[in-house]
């Protein structure tokens, strides 16, 4: 027999406010004023303020523990930021291609496979597509079934377009073809032609011993071969793409050095103010108070109250929001001042989220979502908020320092090695080592791939 058991839980739940200051948080600029456009658009209880441009409250570094953080807007004439993007009538590389095709003898089916591939091309111009998905997707869109054959045929008519290694399937084929694309090959060019076809592996992790020793040339002769191999490009369309559109960055906060003190402003909203409509509240009110309430009024009473209090909860978590910003950002300041004062990387501090953390007395998710995607202008660049954290620590001598400082050192070292003789992961500890830094190889062998630098056998030069 089934006993009904009564059970009593505790449970934690958000409620509709924080969850909205949440998304709000780790919104960027770029993000955060769409969002606002569209809960404008939603509910009519909210409405948007055109105020008086005045002079920004800001945080002082002399002043930072007595600083109050009520949001006011920065003199518009110091921010002016374009937020549209800068569009050029240059063609990009497919409608180029498209345009060279009309040149070429296609018949209408081959003229459907050439555009199917054009429009198939990544941004550097390869061709990553096997061809008998191509052929699907010919099959799903044009309803026509295509041979292997007929598609290599106009492949091959693509790749006789320019820029010279279009089309290209892999690295090997676009430098073949435009080696092959000259009308005379000399006998440097034709010697770079066999190393690319039958030593290309070789040739890319530079195992240079084994084609010296295959090819019964002149070393210097197939040195000449290698130089003309780097001569080649490998992104037949690299850059092509970027150049039509240019994006504008708007940063999150603009930090200013204002009669020698840092002055901190919180960009988004500079000149518009988001409220709960009195008209709306007023309409609320005189409907609320009317003696006689058919149910057609209590229904519009119940709609006007829930957008009232959904306009409120908004108003309040975009305030909140501003406020969390403002307040981490004064504690990343706090702690990198001397950075923020000179710009020196060699003067960041050690800091992770659990500092900031701290300081603001909140959990460590949130300052996780305050600085995620968030920038700041300075006199001396634009950072994401992410360069000021060190995701681990170094000792010098007695002093911890960031881990920033000793990627720079080993950079450094590095484009300044021998690169017929360039240093292992081991060497180079020993190097960083003897420059006082308490560091291990594994740590060594980190921080090179974080720099994307190859081991030191990718960094031989022949």
């Amino acid at each position: 027999m089934n006993k009904i058991i009564l059970i009593q839980n505790l449970s934690q739940k958000l409620s509709p406010q924080q969850i909205q200051f949440i998304k709000l948080l780790q919104l960027s600029n770029t993000n955060i004023d769409s969002v606002i456009k569209k809960e404008l658009e939603d509910n009519p209880a909210l409405e948007e303020e055109t105020i008086e441009t005045e002079e920004n409250e800001t945080i002082s570094s002399a002043h930072l523990e007595n600083h109050s953080f009520s949001q006011k807007n920065y003199n518009s004439e110091n921010i002016n930021y374009s937020r549209e993007s800068n569009l050029s009538n240059k063609q990009s590389f497919q409608e180029n291609l498209l345009s060279q095709i009309t040149y070429l003898d296609l018949s209408h089916n081959q003229e459907i496979i050439a555009k199917q591939i054009i429009g198939t091309l990544d941004a550097d111009g390869y061709l990553r597509r096997d061809l008998e998905l191509i052929i699907d997707d010919l099959a799903f869109s044009e309803n026509k079934e295509f041979e292997i054959k007929t598609i290599k045929k106009v492949l091959k008519k693509i790749q006789n377009l320019e820029p010279p290694g279009i089309g290209s399937r892999n690295l090997e084929e676009c430098l073949i073809i435009q080696i092959n694309k000259k009308e005379k090959i000399n006998s440097t060019e034709k010697l770079a032609l066999n190393i690319i076809k039958n030593d290309f592996e070789n040739f890319k992790n530079k195992r240079f011993e084994k084609i010296y020793k295959k090819y019964q040339r002149k070393k210097e002769e197939i040195i000449n071969a290698f130089n003309y191999i780097k001569t080649l490009n490998p992104k037949p369309a690299d850059g092509l793409e970027d150049e039509n559109i240019t994006e504008y960055l708007i940063p999150d906060f603009i930090l200013k050095k204002i009669n020698n003190e840092l002055n901190i402003f919180l960009t988004s909203g500079e000149s518009k103010k988001i409220n709960v409509n009195k008209l709306y509240i007023s309409i609320f009110n005189e409907m609320k108070n009317k003696k006689n309430k058919d149910e057609e009024n209590k229904k519009s009473i119940d709609f006007i109250k829930q957008k009232i209090e959904s306009a409120q909860w908004f108003v309040d978590a975009l305030n909140q929001r501003n406020q969390t910003l403002l307040k981490t950002m004064k504690a990343i300041l706090k702690i990198q001042n001397s950075f923020f004062n000179g710009g020196d990387e060699n003067d960041l501090k050690p800091m992770i989220l659990k500092d900031i953390a701290k300081i603001i007395k909140m959990d460590i998710s949130t300052v996780s979502r305050i600085v995620r995607n968030k920038v700041i202008q300075t006199d001396f660049g634009i950072f994401p908020l992410k360069y000021f954290f060190s995701e681990s620590t170094i000792k010098k001598d007695d002093e911890l320092i960031s881990s920033k400082i000793v990627k720079n050192s080993l950079k450094k070292i590095i484009e300044e090695e021998d690169k017929a003789k360039p240093y292992s992961d081991k060497k180079l500890k020993k190097i960083l080592n003897q420059k006082r830094y308490e560091i291990a190889r594994r740590t060594v062998s980190k921080y090179r791939e974080q720099l994307k630098i190859p081991v030191a056998r990718l960094r031989k030069e022949f």
